[in-house]
């Protein structure tokens, strides 16, 4: 069945062709985002919801998307969907933030110059029949010291851009490297260096914690007397009360800002001070880049529903198509090896640790970590799968390491998961062989060969003869087809283990059966989604 995306927002009609181009149904009903009980009602029926600002993806409207597994965000902001309800519900967030990133450079420069030249103030006095000449003295930005908070996507083609205007561009941001920042062209210092040397600082970083009034009272004070500050990243950055302040003291000149900690903004301590340019958040409003980002959010969508890529996403690791091909098998086994683990674990389990060796180690390891995690904890909650995983082992407390080395022995890779609890460690190990079917190699510390089928039967014992025979007769007599039989020891008359790979799933009369025998240290049937 093709995967259904209902699209709640406005959406171009080439993006919307998009997704039946690719062969995913859609349904496009762009007033549906601001009716949130029609929206409600209807959301069950989606694997995918497309939406840009209107619609907002709280947890009431999650709990009802019981077939939702993606909701494309065409922006950047995800602001109106509730991400850690997303992520418990095992839904993948995605945004675009390279689609109007050109735009959003382009409206911070020209807020500068705004603010620079005091444009608007001069504008509506020439309206008014006015020719004030000589009250709208600017400055110029030539030579002019520019501080960027935030040099990521949207902030590097900034410092692009007033690089090209000749102004001398310094920069904070705790992830920019020195060899990007020479790349850019720009000095990298620490914030109170920055607020010390610029004469215009713009903001490009999201809100975080950490970012929340990154302009407060006490940085502001630290700014140059006559400093122009723009912001058109995220409202509440700055400590607007503190700002206002500061622009009546005329310790800072002027301010540019088309973001507000509340909005819509209707109202503001910045509002109708005459050095102060606003604009109702128009960062991403040209018809390129609202083109831009819904063809990116179309294509986003199908990519993952139709074949496991994952791009942009604010809850998952990034998957690309060339990597979802290539690891499919890889994440089957990682699902496959915390299944088993899970299956034979009872009490709480404290720690999972992943080694990966050879080629595998390469990979992309935080994907196959969650497909680890995710089958590890199906057993006690089947919702949980890659998105939620994470999430849910942290909740428990439990530790996840990630451990990589080069190939060590004879397989080209291979994966191992440990699991700790405070009565014993149990591991599995597994690969991939050429055929790309995952494979059982070790259990216990034994070695073995055993293709992963969907019914399985595991067990431990003494090695000691007929067990073979007792296990074949049980399953002959009670009508159990055997499609592998794998056995495995670690030394004559030690530990020994037997996989039987199943044509049905087992009734407990044959556990039962097989326990009351008394040659068994443990009998456990067990399940695996191989589909």
């Amino acid at each position: 069945m093709a995967p259904r995306v209902l699209v709640s927002d406005e959406l171009s009609e080439t993006a919307v062709q998009i997704f039946r181009d690719r062969g995913v149904e859609v349904d496009y009903m762009p007033k549906l985002g601001k009716d949130k009980d029609a929206l409600a009602a209807i959301i069950d029926q989606y694997d995918g919801l497309a939406i840009r600002s209107a619609t907002k993806a709280t947890e009431k409207l999650l709990a009802a998307a019981t077939r939702l597994k993606v909701i494309g965000r065409a922006g950047i902001g995800v602001d109106n969907v509730d991400i850690p309800a997303a992520s418990k519900k095992g839904v993948i967030v995605m945004n675009t933030p390279f689609g109007n990133s050109i735009t959003t450079a382009e409206h911070a420069i020209a807020m500068m110059f705004a603010a620079a030249r005091q444009l608007p103030e001069a504008n509506a006095s020439t309206h008014a029949g006015k020719w004030e000449k000589s009250k709208f003295m600017g400055v110029e930005l030539y030579n002019k010291t520019l501080g960027v908070i935030g040099a990521g996507n949207i902030g590097g083609i900034v410092c692009d851009r007033a690089i090209g205007l000749h102004m001398k561009v310094v920069a904070y941001d705790p992830f920019l490297s020195e060899e990007r920042a020479k790349t850019l062209g720009v000095t990298k210092v620490e914030l109170d260096e920055l607020l010390a040397r610029a004469d215009f600082i713009t903001l490009h970083v999201p809100l975080t914690d950490k970012t929340r009034n990154i302009l407060s009272a006490e940085n502001i004070a630290k700014t140059k007397k006559g400093v122009r500050i723009i912001n058109c990243a995220r409202g509440g950055l700055i400590d607007e009360k503190a700002l206002a302040a500061a622009l009546t003291s005329g310790h800072v000149a002027a301010a540019a800002l088309d973001v507000f900690e509340v909005e819509p903004a209707t109202e503001n301590p910045l509002f109708n001070l005459p050095n102060v340019v606003c604009t109702p958040h128009l960062g991403a409003a040209t018809t390129e880049a609202q083109e831009n980002v819904a063809l990116q959010v179309a294509e986003q969508m199908s990519d993952y529903l139709l074949t496991g890529a994952v791009q942009n996403a604010l809850n998952m690791p990034n998957v690309t198509a060339e990597e979802a091909a290539v690891m499919g098998p890889w994440i089957k086994l990682a699902s496959h090896l915390g299944a088993f683990i899970g299956q034979m674990t009872e009490e709480p389990i404290k720690a999972i640790n992943i080694l990966y060796d050879g080629s595998v180690a390469e990979m992309n390891l935080a994907a196959l970590n969650s497909a680890v995690i995710a089958g590890v904890l199906k057993t006690q909650n089947p919702d949980v799968n890659l998105v939620s995983a994470p999430i849910v082992a942290k909740d428990k407390g439990i530790q996840i390491s990630t451990t990589r080395q080069d190939k060590t022995g004879t397989f080209d890779a291979y994966i191992k998961v440990t699991m700790v609890t405070d009565q014993r460690e149990r591991s599995v190990a597994g690969t991939c062989f050429s055929d790309e079917k995952p494979r059982f190699i070790q259990i216990k510390g034994i070695n073995i060969d055993a293709e992963i089928g969907e019914h399985m039967l595991y067990t431990t014992n003494e090695d000691v003869p007929g067990i073979i025979g007792l296990l074949g007769m049980t399953m002959g007599k009670n009508g159990v087809n055997i499609a592998n039989f794998t056995l495995g020891r670690s030394g004559v008359g030690q530990d020994a283990i037997a996989i039987l790979y199943l044509d049905q799933a087992l009734d407990t009369k044959v556990i039962d059966t097989l326990e009351s025998t008394g040659m068994f240290q443990s009998v456990k049937a067990l399940q695996f989604d191989v589909a």
